[in-house]
């Protein structure tokens, strides 16, 4: 049990690849768990029902054990505030809700999709910034009864003040004043019945007991919703602490789009994960040259949640590389080295059925290397090379892996089968024979034109490993067509 009474959280959205910054965040939360004598807890937001995955959550789940992080309560563990998935709780929400709207403070929406994308589109013709224009607050009670009564689909959106602004004082930004005419009217249960982001959020986080929440500082904007919901329904917020941004050395956010994210991606590329902790927890402490190799228990002891910069944290790749050499060399015997290469080497089986793969392809062992490396390589080294030898030109092999590089996204279980479903059914949009499509993408992956299976390959591979050779593939051959 917490000896302070401090309780924080992690709350993922398992929508996609864990991303480094879920890391960055969980492991401030870890770490001020850890400088409080607290408690540390994971939840699962999935009210996004149409994107959120059984596959997806176990990789959050996969992904943070991997990173060394432990927590008390969650989806997997239980714990005496569950269930710990907001799918789960889907009635827990609804009173707050109507309380809320009995009390005067939300409201019934019945303004239809294309009703608010017609008031959208007329306040950016109009210069104004998008929000919902109250036409359905001003109903009359009789007729919001007798159009629930009816059937009638419909939300709940929530009353916010005209004038003045919400104060509040966050553990980074200090003192903090968001006027209130620039905060919209949330919808707060959407017409399914489940509840939005920020309704499930307050809620849980007032059952869970949470006393301390912790994220980006993307989420300091919707603290005034946060805090005039937990006023209505009469609760005490909790602290709030809105952590800097990762952020590329351009000062742009870290994204998918520019840079790999993924946890898997360096889990995938032999990093060690008490490295990228290392890599991650020397934002949040200060220290003297010379000490950046800290354990996860060092870095707890050195934690100062008092003393965290507003400045942008930036994600150097080459400080990370350094700081995996120096584990590698100087933190691992040779015997813990050699376990370690084992056990990442088979990971999602790369090795193993790797090599599986390639015993029909093969007339000798030593051809094992040149044929199935690339399973194991931080880059395939494409050049324009590479892609020389392939019958469809720069200007079509191009367009073949950008759009397949944009259309895997839409896959939302990664494996062998819907793999080669989804590129089926792209060289049919392009109308493409299927064996037109495949040689530039047995080269973007494997960086040679004889390889094993592409399908199971990719599989293997994973999903971030895909993505950036992709990437890297479309750089090559951007190049490729503008030197023509």
């Amino acid at each position: 049990m917490t000896t302070s009474g401090v309780r924080v959280r992690i709350a993922p959205s398992p929508t996609g690849e864990p991303h480094v910054g879920t890391a960055y965040i969980a492991l401030f939360n870890y770490l001020f768990a850890k400088k409080h004598g607290g408690e540390f807890i994971l939840r699962i937001e999935d009210t996004d029902a149409t994107r959120s995955t059984a596959e997806f959550e176990q990789k959050v789940l996969d992904a943070l054990k991997w990173c060394g992080l432990e927590w008390s309560e969650g989806p997997d563990v239980g714990g005496p505030y569950g269930p710990y998935r907001q799918s789960e709780r889907k009635d827990t929400y609804r009173p707050f809700v109507e309380k809320m709207v009995n009390e005067g403070n939300a409201f019934r929406c019945f303004c239809t999709p294309e009703r608010l994308e017609q008031m959208r589109e007329a306040q950016r013709a109009a210069g104004k910034p998008p929000g919902y224009d109250g036409l359905c607050l001003h109903l009359k009670a009789e007729e919001v009864t007798a159009r629930v009564a009816a059937g009638e689909p419909h939300v709940v959106r929530m009353k916010i003040p005209t004038e003045g602004a919400c104060e509040f004082h966050d553990g980074v930004y200090g003192d903090v004043s968001i006027p209130w005419e620039s905060v919209d009217m949330q919808v707060l249960l959407k017409a399914d019945g489940m509840p939005t982001y920020h309704m499930a959020n307050v809620v849980d986080d007032h059952l869970m007991k949470i006393t301390h929440v912790a994220r980006g500082e993307e989420w300091l904007a919707s603290v005034p919703k946060h805090i005039l919901i937990y006023k209505y329904l009469g609760l005490e917020p909790p602290k709030f602490m809105h952590l800097s941004l990762m952020r590329n050395h351009d000062k742009s956010k870290l994204s998918k789009r520019k840079n790999p994210t993924s946890i898997s991606y360096y889990s995938a590329l032999g990093y060690l994960p008490e490295a990228l902790m290392n890599f991650l927890g020397l934002f949040f402490i200060q220290i003297a040259e010379g000490e950046e190799l800290l354990t996860m228990e060092e870095l707890a002891e050195k934690f100062d949640p008092e003393n965290l910069s507003k400045a942008g944290a930036i994600f150097d790749v080459q400080k990370l590389d350094w700081l995996n050499g120096r584990w590698l060399r100087e933190k691992l015997t040779s015997e813990d080295f050699l376990d370690r290469i084992l056990t990442w080497a088979s990971e999602n089986g790369r090795l193993t059925e790797g090599l599986k793969l390639a015993q029909s392809r093969i007339s000798k062992l030593g051809e094992l290397p040149q044929l199935a490396g690339f399973m194991l390589a931080s880059d395939v080294g494409l050049t324009p090379a590479s892609f020389a030898g392939l019958k469809t030109s720069p200007e079509e092999t191009l367009e073949i892996v950008s759009t397949v590089q944009a259309d895997l996204e839409k896959i939302l279980e990664w494996n062998v089968e819907t793999i080669e479903a989804e590129l089926r059914a792209i060289s049919d949009r392009m109308g493409k024979k299927l064996r037109v499509v495949t040689p530039p993408l047995f080269v973007a992956v494997s960086g040679n034109q004889r390889s094993l299976p592409l399908f199971d390959s990719m599989a293997l591979l994973g999903r971030s490993v895909v993505r950036q050779r992709l990437k890297v593939a479309s750089q090559v051959l951007t190049s490729m067509v503008g030197a023509k």
